[in-house]
């Protein structure tokens, strides 16, 4: 019979898991990204392993499920970097005004869905991870409809605080498909 342990245990330590070797001091730029590249990581990890059961929902009435949550920070990925800071654009990948919710609600198990959902994150985050790589300064803006003018710093942090949000959705998901915990 083995020992009770606490959930934090279950947790990979920083010299076999990157997310945990990204910079706690130095520069303001290079920290804020470790901490967000460290987010998105978790994510991955959270949905590592999976396929159809990436669309298992929460809990009735709920559409939340671990691909939702993909095709979610997809959309918040672009409406940040392309659509505000770099004034491209680009609409939503997955809502639309009829259909607000449609990158929970529509979210299936259907292999080319999965697909697609993780090609046009990875696309999202790779032209964020280079937007922020070439801005001269965090001080670099945009102007959004509702926050009105934002700056790169702003979107960081405001993007960690996102995915800090729904990887603790991700958590309970992942738990709930297959009992895993500490990814």
């Amino acid at each position: 019979m083995s020992q009770p342990r606490r959930r934090a245990e279950l947790f990979k330590g920083a010299e076999s898991d990157p997310r945990f070797a990204t910079p706690a001091v130095g520069h303001e730029r290079e920290v804020l990204i470790g901490v967000l590249g460290a987010q998105r990581a978790t994510l991955e990890a959270k949905c590592a392993g999976l396929g159809a059961e990436l669309a298992t929902r929460s809990v009735p009435p709920s559409t939340l499920s671990l691909l939702g949550l993909v095709r979610h920070l997809a959309d918040v990925e672009r409406r940040w970097f392309r659509r505000v800071l770099a004034g491209q654009d680009a609409p939503d990948r997955y809502a639309t005004p009829e259909r607000p919710d449609a990158d929970f609600d529509a979210a299936t198990g259907d292999p080319a869905q999965v697909a697609a959902a993780w090609a046009g994150w990875h696309e999202e985050v790779a032209f964020a991870e280079s937007f922020t790589a070439a801005a001269p300064d965090l001080d670099v803006s945009g102007e959004d409809s509702w926050r009105g003018p934002v700056s790169l710093r702003w979107v960081l942090i405001h993007m960690v605080e996102e995915y800090a949000r729904h990887n603790g959705h991700a958590d309970l998901l992942r738990e709930r498909i297959d009992g895993a915990v500490g990814l």
